[in-house]
């Protein structure tokens, strides 16, 4: 009898890697593949993500679809993937905010080295700072005069972001003053249209069309080079910020135990989506540009943006909780 079970248990345990191999070559045509995008609809993270779905498809005949679940600047998004079955069919896509949160949160439910495998690098973007129309500056140089004198309020895009941060370092290099109002990404621009604060840190896709539209007055890009999408707005550091070269980056997660080969079938095919020439036009529009990158090449820069970020949490005395 204990022979038998053993054979039993052999040809169990064989059927079983049959099955797993069987799915993983099988990838992503089992099921739909689900992006969960950390972000509430409309925000930059869920811009990219719907750019890229169809071609996700296209490329790998499989089924691609969004879920967005925002909320604790994205970490909701980040513990159900965390806790997801690790088969390559659910993603997810989250900003430069995966990087800040965990030094960012007393507990933010995840080890960004640990708990999750990097996929593919997306697109980045500079921060951009905006005013209301009403607010008579016209420079950055003018807006920092005007905050030593008047009170100012500015919206970001929630407490810990790089918006947030990129702000509070200009108030320490200004030496000013500006109250911060967090906003969920998609609302922070709405908020200074409507004149409920009179600036805006804010990454450049939902900015632009505003800009172009004459709602936002843009003063400056917190990138050490100005933006090809709006050469007519200076550099920060053209005001003497040397210092500055933040951006906003966008980035794909599977959890860890992940199989190799659907990793980097996800890099394979989320790289030739985003070098698709209507991607990377769409991308150009918002402001925003990629470039090809391995699974290692990805891993590598992470590795150097979670500490990079702790830094500046640490520096600028920022909590979430």
């Amino acid at each position: 009898m204990t022979q038998y079970l053993k054979t039993v248990l052999a040809i169990l345990a064989l059927s079983s890697l049959q099955l797993s191999a069987w799915a993983q070559n099988d990838w992503p045509k089992a099921k739909p593949v689900t992006l969960v995008v950390a972000f509430a609809p409309g925000a930059s993270t869920d811009i990219v993500a719907r750019s890229l779905t169809q071609k996700l498809s296209e490329i790998t005949g499989g089924n691609f679809i969004v879920d967005n679940k925002g909320g604790a600047g994205g970490n909701i998004a980040s513990a159900l993937v965390k806790r997801s079955t690790a088969d390559g069919y659910t993603l997810l896509v989250h900003s430069v905010a995966f990087a800040v949160n965990p030094s960012l949160y007393a507990d933010a439910g995840y080890d960004a080295l640990k708990d999750f495998l990097p996929v593919a690098l997306g697109p980045k973007t500079p921060n951009i700072f905006t005013v209301n129309p009403s607010v008579a500056a016209k420079t950055l140089p003018e807006l920092v005069e005007a905050a030593k004198k008047t009170p100012f309020n500015y919206a970001s895009s929630g407490i810990g972001t790089t918006t947030h941060l990129s702000m509070e370092r200009l108030k320490t290099a200004a030496k000013i003053d500006i109250v911060h109002v967090p906003y969920q990404p998609a609302a922070a621009i709405n908020a200074v249209v409507a004149g409920h604060t009179q600036i805006a840190s804010t990454s450049m896709p939902p900015a632009v069309p505003m800009i172009k539209a004459g709602k936002l007055k843009a003063l400056a890009v917190t990138s050490a080079t100005r933006s090809p999408l709006l050469p007519d707005v200076p550099s920060i550091t053209e005001f003497g910020y040397k210092e500055f070269d933040d951006y906003t980056w966008f980035g794909f997660f599977v959890p860890v135990g992940t199989p190799p080969d659907v990793v980097n079938k996800l890099n394979a095919a989320i790289n030739r989506a985003m070098a698709s020439s209507d991607v990377v036009e769409r991308f150009a529009q918002l402001g925003m540009s990629s470039s090809p990158n391995s699974v290692a090449e990805f891993g590598t820069f992470l590795k150097s943006e979670v500490p990079k970020w702790a830094g500046v949490v640490k520096s600028s005395g920022a909590k979430a909780d």
